[in-house]
């Protein structure tokens, strides 16, 4: 790729809509602001749970209909975000999506939890040595919940990462590249209870019968371990429309959603993420840019 923008940002996610739920504001700042931002998708998550009456058709073939209208979903959510560059691992249908732990969809040969991690890392060693990101961001190594996909994520970005700045390994694949800055997805406790907590406040006027718990909530940390805050409040509209994108799998009411639970959480402007390389572009405090302490 030739011409890069002088900030470069790599997000690895396991299914289409854990960026737009996790990442979707920084991601529509970021591009918003001129740097380049690349998502990778691990898989098409052809086995998420369809919500809309409408469109529970969709889940009687997951491998080729299903599949392929998250694809759509995703590539209208980055419309959404404003990001040109969304990619699938390997390419479309390279990996399939695993269900939660112990379920026998993750006996599936094809599945992600399956994959071998150095042969997925390849993959995205190609792709960190064409964009040449100065950050990366994923997810902590229990993938914030737990689910298979999310803890391989985990595991193939942070292999990648390692991979791509070895001058040995795979020259096929492009030049070596060090990646500056690594963030986990995280959330701050006291936001989370706060935003529950203006969530029960508004009780019947918010359309989902009941309310999650912070439980349920990916990445959770106590305040004192959260590194970075980026408030992308301008661009929680443009997140919002992203998560709508995302129809089978995520209803919005406002500044709330719902996932097939069919349980209220609060959909949060401002993301956070937790610094496990490089050097804090803040002293004494949270950084408020991904990009900080970083030369162009």
């Amino acid at each position: 790729m030739t011409d890069l923008p002088g900030r470069r940002l790599l997000l690895v996610h396991a299914h289409p809509d854990d960026e737009s739920i996790n990442n979707g504001a920084t991601m529509a700042k970021y591009a918003a602001e001129g740097a380049h931002v690349t998502l990778v998708t691990c898989t098409l998550g052809e086995e998420g749970e369809v919500i809309p009456p409408e469109l529970a058709h969709l889940a009687a073939d997951r491998d080729d209909t299903l599949g392929t209208h998250r694809r759509g979903e995703l590539a209208a959510a980055m419309k959404e975000l404003g990001v040109t560059d969304h990619r699938l691992l390997g390419g479309p249908g390279r990996y399939r999506d695993s269900g939660m732990m112990a379920s026998v969809q993750n006996e599936h040969p094809g599945c992600f939890w399956q994959a071998d991690v150095d042969e997925a890392a390849a993959s995205l060693v190609e792709v960190i040595r064409e964009v040449r990101p100065q950050v990366l961001v994923t997810y902590d190594p229990d993938g914030g919940y737990g689910h298979p996909d999310h803890i391989q994520a985990h595991r193939v970005a942070m292999r990648a990462a390692e991979l791509a700045a070895e001058p040995v390994f795979r020259r096929d694949l492009g030049e070596p590249h060090a990646i500056a800055k690594v963030y986990w997805n995280c959330v701050p406790l006291s936001v989370v209870e706060e935003g529950f907590a203006r969530l029960r406040a508004l009780g019947k006027e918010v359309a989902f019968p009941g309310v999650a718990t912070a439980s349920d909530v990916p990445g959770v940390l106590p305040d004192a371990e959260v590194t970075t805050e980026i408030d992308a409040a301008a661009y929680a509209p443009a997140k919002a429309a992203a998560m709508r994108a995302h129809a089978t799998q995520i209803a919005v009411d406002g500044p709330f959603f719902a996932l097939s639970n069919d349980l209220g959480q609060p959909l949060f402007p401002r993301e956070y993420y937790r610094l496990v390389k490089g050097r804090p572009g803040a002293e004494g405090g949270r950084e408020h840019d991904l990009f900080a302490g970083v030369d162009a």
